[in-house]
């Protein structure tokens, strides 16, 4: 089994410091840089926040955001999400639809404080520009998110996306697309005890710690799936900001 697994410790008590300058020089120094091949690559920044902004957000966030748990179609049936969401989207932008369900869009300014993190993630990764987010809460071990790719039509091609975790610590894993030519040929000629070994391959995991952000970029989402699992030992909360550029015109990239 090749599941590389990357995990950073980082000190992260002592006095708080201003997230928007946010120690810019440390943060370069301890991001991390994966190289997934064929124009894929994650960006991981273990402390993006002091220990005590990051409480601040998300006690903010906690009490504040309008969290709803949606019913969602899954392979044709209707189900619970398993964690709580909000959309938040800057205005004309084109509506967002998933798994047969149309969130409402805040504005920015319904909530200032997330105005000040967008600023926050800007500073911290010159060049990139978000004009969408969204939050999920989850509020405990067994709150989490399947295997899936943000590979919609409107956020283009070669998406970033910046995903921001406050509160309790989780797993986050990424692994690559089976090619369907090249597993069909395998799968006919290997014995499935392989099979399932070479599923294995090619995964990584991340340790998503408060206060951490982790950037997807290039064909991130066209070669690779990621997910949150379900830890069943788990009992506090996480909250995960994530931002993405969504397209005005997505058909003009058809």
């Amino acid at each position: 089994m090749s599941l590389r697994k990357l995990k950073v410790s980082v000190t992260v008590g002592g006095e708080a410091t201003n997230p928007s300058p946010n120690n810019e020089s440390e943060n370069k120094a301890k991001r991390q840089t994966v190289v997934l091949g064929n124009g894929s690559e994650v960006v991981f920044i273990p402390r993006f926040v002091s220990f005590d902004q990051a409480w601040t957000w998300f006690d903010y966030l906690h009490t504040h955001i309008p969290w709803t748990r949606p019913t969602i179609r899954v392979f044709g049936r209707s189900c619970l999400q398993p964690r709580d969401t909000c959309y938040v989207a800057s205005p004309g932008l084109p509506q967002l639809v998933y798994s047969g369900y149309q969130p409402h869009a805040y504005s920015w300014d319904d909530h200032p404080p997330l105005k000040q993190i967008l600023e926050a993630v800007h500073k911290a990764l010159p060049g990139s520009s978000f004009n969408s987010l969204i939050l999920n809460r989850y509020k405990g071990g067994h709150d989490h998110v399947g295997w899936h790719s943000d590979d919609e039509k409107l956020y283009g091609s070669t998406p970033e996306i910046a995903s921001l975790s406050l509160g309790c610590e989780r797993e986050f894993f990424l692994k690559k697309k089976p090619s369907k030519t090249c597993q069909e040929s395998r799968d006919d000629q290997e014995p499935k005890s392989k099979r399932l070994k070479r599923n294995h391959a090619d995964q990584y995991s991340f340790t998503l710690k408060h206060g951490s952000l982790l950037v997807m970029r290039g064909y991130t989402q066209r070669d690779w799936m990621h997910s949150v699992p379900k830890r069943t030992k788990v009992e506090a909360t996480r909250i995960n900001l994530t931002f993405r550029w969504v397209l005005q015109d997505p058909g003009a990239m058809s």
